[in-house]
């Protein structure tokens, strides 16, 4: 490897990660966040409300909600140190990469909360917004039977008979910051979160080094409408599985580990809701499966739990700060 951001999942975020990857590494984080607050000046970024995007004091929302604060603002609280550095490095080189996709899923939490408040519970837009920006991936495809493979969890059809099929038909593009985080240290279960959209033409986002193009960009931030943003269109990824991203994957038998390359989704004990109606929580679903926290139903855990690090006064299912 010729940089510690060789990694086909640093694609996307390698020219800035080669600005300001030397000083994360080094430790030196106020100075990242000054590179950063150039970069985006220097690009004119904007929120979804209009306000130039910065990056600023990790306790900058005060008893305000964060996503509330980075709409009314366009601060976006970050940690400049050591723990949770990483974490909110990552989130602002997807705001750099994707600053479409980033503000649209910022509008709609920001949207959520001022009509609902802050509660106990995200509600399912919410839920699914955060799983999108915390653990998602972005698969770009033009081969239905491939995308039905992927839903179906036929690992065996997707990703070893098919696996150049996969390569030719298919590019994946790590979005969710806390996935990122995790990739620094990869192990075989790490699993992403994948939305699948059409294929864009050649030259426009076709593949993972371009996968900031302006057109991919606006192309996934106009499928999030709040309609379609749901837990359940998403489709769990091991990520070390994708042909070409692991050099294990090669072997024989990569795809037979059961434990990472599941036959179905999990689910949490049923239990019935105050509706009288039995209800099951797929593990695969709630924020809480970008690794911390991973099996409790959406929205049980506070948002330190949930792999993002940012505290924040809503509570927990359960009625904890």
């Amino acid at each position: 490897m010729d940089s510690p951001w060789s990694a086909p999942w640093f694609a996307p975020y390698r020219p800035l990660l080669d600005e300001v990857g030397d000083d994360a590494l080094a430790g030196r984080w106020p100075a990242c966040v000054e590179h950063l607050n150039a970069l985006s000046q220097a690009r004119g970024l904007r929120n979804g409300s209009g306000r130039p995007l910065r990056f600023g004091a990790p306790d900058a929302a005060g008893a305000q909600a964060y996503e509330a604060h980075i709409w009314a603002t366009g601060e976006v609280p970050t940690r400049i140190c050591a723990e949770g550095g990483w974490h909110d490095l990552f989130n602002a080189l997807v705001w750099l990469a994707f600053p479409r996709i980033k503000s649209r899923l910022n509008a709609l939490q920001a949207a959520r909360i001022a009509a609902d408040g802050v509660g106990a519970r995200r509600g399912a837009l919410r839920d699914a917004a955060t799983l999108f920006d915390e653990n998602g991936l972005l698969l770009f495809t033009d081969d239905a039977a491939l995308a039905d493979d992927l839903r179906a969890f036929d690992w065996q059809a997707l990703f070893a008979d098919g696996r150049q099929r996969f390569i030719e038909r298919a590019r994946v593009v790590v979005f969710g910051h806390a996935l990122l985080d995790k990739l620094r240290a990869p192990y075989k279960a790490v699993c992403g979160h994948a939305w699948v959209m059409p294929r864009p033409a050649a030259g426009a986002g076709a593949g993972p080094g371009a996968a900031g193009a302006p057109d991919a960009d606006e192309a996934v931030a106009a499928a999030l409408g709040a309609d379609a943003l749901r837990s359940a269109a998403f489709s769990p990824v091991p990520v070390l599985g994708i042909p070409g991203w692991w050099p294990g994957n090669e072997a024989a038998g990569f795809y037979d580990d059961a434990a990472v390359f599941r036959p179905g989704r999990r689910y949490n004990r049923g239990r019935s809701g105050l509706d009288g109606r039995w209800r099951g929580f797929p593990l695969e679903e709630g924020p809480d499966s970008t690794g911390q926290g991973a099996g409790q139903r959406p929205g049980a855990a506070s948002r330190k739990t949930q792999g993002d690090g940012k505290w924040h006064r809503e509570q927990t299912a359960e009625g904890e700060s």
